[in-house]
């Protein structure tokens, strides 16, 4: 099969290669899937660089993707065979992720893809989607809330902006950078955006909340939005954290404890069974009813999976970027 990997840990360009790595074979209890697409994700450029140790002396990076089940190992039900499915934690705790023609996992890793979906979107659901559907449903509904989502035009922004609106959200608010950002977060189902490079995203916040707050913050970066937290929650509210661009965040006690606000972090590779179980359902169902919309920003060859992942650690590209084996 053609591949895509790297034996160390470094710039793109320095340590990515293409070429032809040998066939898997499913083993007990899992599928084999040919890959139509491969998401690539910012986890994916920070592991390749060096954020995390290498995991095995050559990597196949990537854990999103979507394609084909083409064989199944014992255990697994033969007619499984032909169906579309979308993958999750393709290179978590494994070596070979879905930058490769084919992919071996345990058969639950890949799941059934709606005929309505394309693969290129089936690339986008293991990490974008499912860490924006935890983080709207994570400690209750957000049915009659108001939520507001930092970085509401990024891949995950834009799936919880929609998520939090198709679960009963009174009004989402969102955090953008640039007027073509904002206008991705409004078709996405915002009510509100604030462009924190030309706006007080506090002052607004109270504008738009009566000085209420939001009831629900929807956080992408910690490190660097600590200090505006007490500033735009609302009173017994939630924060909730999936990403920071620093390693270490400092939060005031003073204003945190007086806001009485809680702070919840997950990360998206480890989510309880439960909570990817309802996460799939509901994408499913989403996705069933024509009523998720998804954003593919850039689709690449694999001989340009260089290209793909300078991309996505530019930040240069609004939507998600796909890799076509």
């Amino acid at each position: 099969m053609r591949a895509a990997w790297y034996e160390r840990n470094g710039p793109a360009r320095e340590v990515l290669q293409v070429g032809d790595r040998p066939d898997p074979e499913p083993g007990p209890g899992e599928v084999r899937v040919r890959v139509h697409a491969s998401g690539v994700n910012p986890s994916d450029w920070k592991t390749r660089s060096g954020y995390r140790p290498m995991i095995a002396p050559l990597v196949v990076p990537h854990s999103d993707g979507a394609g084909i089940v083409d064989r199944v190992g014992p255990g697994v039900d033969p007619g499984r065979v032909g169906e579309r499915v979308w993958i999750w934690n393709g290179q978590w705790k494994r070596p070979f992720g879905t930058a490769a023609e084919l992919i071996a996992l345990p058969g639950e890793q890949a799941v059934p893809l709606p005929e309505i979906t394309s693969f290129e979107a089936g690339a986008c659901l293991g990490i974008p989607a499912l860490t924006a559907h935890r983080a709207v449903t994570v400690d209750g509904s957000p049915d009659g809330q108001t939520i507001f989502v930092a970085g509401g035009a990024g891949a995950v922004g834009h799936y919880a902006i929609q998520m939090a609106k198709l679960l009963g959200a009174e009004r989402v608010i969102a955090s953008v950078s640039s007027p073509e950002k904002a206008r991705h977060a409004l078709e996405a189902g915002g009510d509100d955006v604030i462009d924190y490079k030309r706006e007080d995203v506090a002052e607004r916040i109270a504008d738009i909340t009566r000085g209420r707050g939001a009831d629900r913050v929807v956080e992408v970066d910690i490190a660097g939005n600590a200090g505006l937290l007490p500033r735009i929650v609302a009173r017994d509210g939630l924060c909730v954290v999936y990403g920071s661009n620093a390693p270490q965040a400092c939060l005031d006690f003073g204003p945190m404890i007086l806001s009485g606000a809680a702070l919840r972090f997950f990360i998206v590779y480890e989510l309880s069974r439960a909570a990817r179980q309802r996460g799939i359902a509901d994408l499913t169902r989403w996705m069933t009813d024509g009523s998720l919309r998804h954003a593919v920003g850039a689709t690449f060859p694999l001989d340009a999976i260089v290209e793909a992942h300078e991309r996505v650690e530019s930040g240069r590209t609004l939507g998600n970027v796909i890799v076509a084996p």
